[in-house]
């Protein structure tokens, strides 16, 4: 009953005249809860990496603990399907997830996602699969602040808030970034800026940024140790390996698309047997190539002491390539971000390394490109450049790169963009809604808030209130224009850079939303949020 009154058009006007500092306020709560658990998830997946180079190294020679460790991955392998058929949103990144959750297109049981997300993505990188923490990250911080809103009784539209600071916080607690946490929010998630989503992120991101240092300390996740900043005659340089990781990350795209098809497509295996491909297929690198095995963190450190061949890289590369495929495309609970950043790497010292060879570029320099690579790789791949700077900045510790990374980032997002390439997360996004499942309902009694911006050249700016064609259970409250509330009427002028807050029903929130996107600009790619 109490949540039914604060989602009634009273409480949620009463909600959101003092918005901003319950936001504040509820995001320092949200990075709290969202940093404990991807910090407990940080902790757990350290012990199993370590639990499996033990084992490996009792099973070095020994046939029994080898048989005894593939045994354990096929249990391993049917224990994180059955997490999967209970729980369908644990499989992946959980990134695509909880943009469905937000867009209204689905619906998440938070209960049920934190803890079959936490032990499924525990077992599938513990057992050695090429999956990063990243996207589980993510999605636990979003779930844990959905929970905080659910065990507080927020209003629907303050829950969305949560769930985004929840994002951001994970983020920020698994990379110790807490600025790239932010800012993949605005440019990924919401795809455009919002003082009250920044408010909220950055309180959150922040704050989990302080509950991780607690535990991990405020070392970057990769150590690059000293580098010498590239001279300016070495930029042209940095355009070319911007084309050439474009062209990988589209391939990269395209390939991870490619292998869920692939294993749609194998019907001569049972559906349920069909995620032990990549348990098995670590338990064969574990023997022949180990250095493949789960995020590549040993790969880096191998690049930046400078102790890899251009043909050690490139073997490398293909190898790490071809089992991110396989892990990935099987569904099993984890993310690419550090397996992308590993294979960007990778290309940037084959590069570098090639560049010194051939060219006479001092070696100083290779980590530069190294570092380099792995900023545009991200950028072709995720299309959000200004969240791979900051995030490469961050995880290095350097910032010497801000110029190159900028580069090398607009070079590869205008090159990936050419080749017609959609980001990877909103092609997932399109497979999950299609692929269908947990939909969202919603009740017709709640009403929520959706804030709209006016982009300069949409259809919105110059555009009349009465002109914008809203169904009859669709309200708008209010205008925001240059700090200032203005009173909707029929007869107000919209302007770029303009905010509108409207009052919806829940149950066609995601009509209003999808109605407003085509309203929102020639490009169609704006999202809006609650």
């Amino acid at each position: 009953m109490e949540r039914e009154e604060k989602n009634s058009p009273g409480g949620i006007l009463g909600m959101w005249k003092n918005i901003r500092l319950r936001l504040l306020a509820q995001g320092i709560a949200v990075g709290v809860s969202s940093g404990l658990v991807v910090v407990l998830y940080r902790i757990a997946l350290e012990r199993a990496e370590d639990f499996r180079k033990l084992v490996l190294g009792a099973a070095s020679g020994n046939l029994t603990v080898s048989a005894l460790w593939f045994l354990a991955l096929v249990a391993a392998g049917l224990f994180t399907g059955h997490l999967i058929r209970r729980e369908p949103l644990i499989s992946g990144s959980g990134i695509p997830q909880v943009e469905a959750v937000l867009a209204r297109k689905i619906d998440m049981d938070w209960v049920s996602v934190v803890t079959r997300k936490f032990i499924g993505g525990a077992v599938a990188i513990g057992a050695g699969l090429s999956l990063g923490r990243e996207g589980p990250s993510i999605q636990l911080g979003a779930a844990a602040g959905q929970g905080l809103g659910r065990i507080f009784k927020r209003t629907r539209t303050e829950e969305k808030y949560l769930i985004t600071s929840g994002a951001s916080a994970g983020l920020a607690a698994a990379f110790n970034a807490p600025l790239a946490g932010v800012m993949f929010s605005l440019e990924e998630v919401h795809r455009h800026f919002s003082p009250l989503v920044l408010l909220s992120a950055m309180s959150a991101a922040l704050t989990a940024d302080l509950v991780s240092a607690r535990f991990f300390g405020l070392s970057p996740v990769f150590h690059v140790g000293e580098v010498t900043a590239l001279p300016l005659e070495y930029y042209g340089y940095i355009i070319i390996l911007g084309i050439i990781v474009a062209v990988f990350g589209v391939i990269f795209n395209r390939s991870i698309l490619m292998s869920q098809d692939a294993y749609g497509k194998m019907s001569f295996i049972p559906k349920n047997f069909r995620i032990l491909i990549p348990f098995i297929l670590a338990g064969i690198l574990a023997f022949l190539y180990p250095a493949a095995l789960g995020g590549g963190h040993g790969i880096f450190d191998s690049l930046m002491e400078g102790s890899m061949t251009v043909n050690a890289i490139l073997l490398a590369l293909a190898i790490k390539y071809l089992f991110t495929m396989v892990c990935y495309g099987s569904g099993a609970p984890g993310g690419i971000f550090f397996p992308l950043l590993v294979l960007g790497a990778l290309t940037g010292g084959a590069y570098g390394n090639l560049l010194s060879d051939l060219l006479g570029v001092e070696p100083v320099f290779i980590k530069n490109f190294v570092i380099l690579a792995m900023a545009g790789y991200f950028t072709a791949i995720v299309r959000a450049p200004i969240t791979g700077s900051i995030l490469i900045t961050e995880m290095t510790g350097s910032f010497t790169h801000l110029l190159s990374l900028s580069v090398i980032s607009l070079t590869a997002y205008v090159v990936a963009d050419l080749m017609r390439s959609e980001p990877i997360y909103e092609s997932l996004l399109e497979r999950l809604l299609k692929k269908g499942g947990q939909t969202f309902t919603g009740n017709k009694k709640n009403k929520v808030m959706i804030e709209i911006p006016v982009f300069m050249d949409s259809r919105l700016d110059g555009m009349h209130i009465r002109d914008m064609g809203l169904e009859p259970n669709c309200l708008i409250v209010n205008v925001g224009r240059g700090g200032h509330d203005i009173i909707p009427r029929g007869d107000t002028l919209l302007h770029s850079g303009d905010c509108i807050t409207l009052l919806v029903e829940e149950t066609s929130a995601s009509e209003v939303k999808e109605k407003l996107k085509i309203l929102g600009g020639s490009s169609g790619e704006q999202i809006f949020h609650e």
